[in-house]
């Protein structure tokens, strides 16, 4: 099973965002953490819930939760799926 840590700028991110829709976030990732597995994420890679992301020199995932979209890696050697940044659709990409 993975664990999930957050990046501090994610807590900057929650601030943008509603109470209610920060729960759902938090929800979907600890229910995300818990049933990950390579089966999993390639079943979520097919349906295109999960993308990795192009054009980054480390790997980079993205993670669709309604109209949101968080960024995260993974850390094999740890089993932790770190949470980069959590953003409305419209802002997900930019830096």
């Amino acid at each position: 099973m993975y664990s999930l840590e957050f990046k501090a700028s994610v807590k900057k991110d929650f601030k943008h965002i509603s109470k209610v829709d920060i729960v759902f976030i938090k929800e979907s990732l600890f229910m995300f953490a818990k049933r990950f597995s390579a089966s999993y994420e390639q079943e979520l890679l097919k349906v295109g819930k999960i993308k990795k992301l192009q054009g980054e020199v480390e790997v980079l995932y993205r993670l669709k939760l309604r109209r949101y979209r968080v960024i995260y890696k993974k850390e094999n050697d740890r089993l932790v799926i770190l949470v980069l940044s959590v953003k409305s659709r419209e802002g997900s990409y930019r830096k």
